[in-house]
């Protein structure tokens, strides 16, 4: 195993070093100079601070921002064992350019500027472990990699957690479902997953977006129903309006918005 993760370690250094010639300190959302930051980020700190964190109070359950007196309706069905689902960053304009770059355009390593912005909405220390949400095998194909597996390893090492890859598979292709209504999301991903491995006690499920929950839900069922105990979970853009959100987001065409 040593000489696999030091030959991994030797190519990924290799890919930022071309990728630093190819594009030397230009943030790739604003295209000015990031500076001489030895992090070598890809999105500058001034695009990174016009992500829009969430308001507090929030539902201690699904992180969904409270009006004051009038109780959380999105996770009042969730199964008991989901809880403590946090979400990093409003999906504005500038959250959903970094997500586009991370799930469309190739810019894999954008996660790690996303993932330290996630991290800040967990609580320390930080326990479980990451399972990202699988894609299905061609969407994984087409893409070359799963946007919530590039995440949740950027958390992993930033917060020493474990990530198991392999644990939640997803076993039929969903239809994309951007344009669905909460109800239609629900029935789209019913039984979409499945725990091919034995599901760690605690795990927390990684994600990019989250629009009304139903695929954290169903992906929490497929554990919950192999042995997990609890599951929580975390993710980088919360959509605030879901259907009006997707109408605007299918302005930018099919390839853009076809939620994994």
């Amino acid at each position: 195993m040593q000489p696999f993760v030091q030959r991994w370690g030797e190519l990924r250094a290799a890919l930022v070093a071309a990728e630093r010639w190819l594009l030397p300190g230009e943030c790739l959302l604003c295209h000015e100079p990031v500076g001489p930051d030895p992090r070598d980020p890809l999105v500058c700190a001034a695009c990174r601070s016009r992500w829009a964190a969430l308001p507090q109070p929030q539902c201690p359950r699904c992180g969904q921002p409270l009006t004051p007196d009038i109780a959380c309706r999105i996770c009042s069905a969730w199964p008991a064992e989901l809880q403590g689902v946090r979400t990093a960053v409003w999906l504005d304009e500038p959250a959903r350019r970094a997500v586009h770059l991370l799930k469309y355009a190739g810019w894999w390593r954008v996660g790690e500027a996303m993932a330290a912005t996630m991290q800040r909405c967990l609580e320390s220390p930080a326990r479980g472990t990451l399972i990202p949400i699988p894609l299905g095998r061609t969407r994984l194909r087409h893409r070359g990699y799963n946007q919530s597996a590039v995440l949740a390893e950027a958390l992993g090492r930033r917060l020493g957690l474990t990530v198991a890859g392999a644990v939640l598979e997803r076993r039929r292709e969903t239809a994309t479902q951007t344009a669905l209504t909460p109800e239609a999301r629900r029935a789209n991903l019913a039984g979409a997953f499945v725990a091919s491995r034995k599901p760690p006690e605690h795990a927390v499920l990684v994600d990019d977006v989250f629009t009304t929950g139903a695929t954290l839900v169903e992906a929490a069922t497929a554990l919950l129903a192999a042995g997990t105990a609890t599951v929580s979970g975390i993710t980088f853009a919360r959509a605030a309006r879901p259907l009006a959100g997707a109408e605007a987001a299918s302005d930018e065409g099919q390839h853009s918005w076809s939620r994994a």
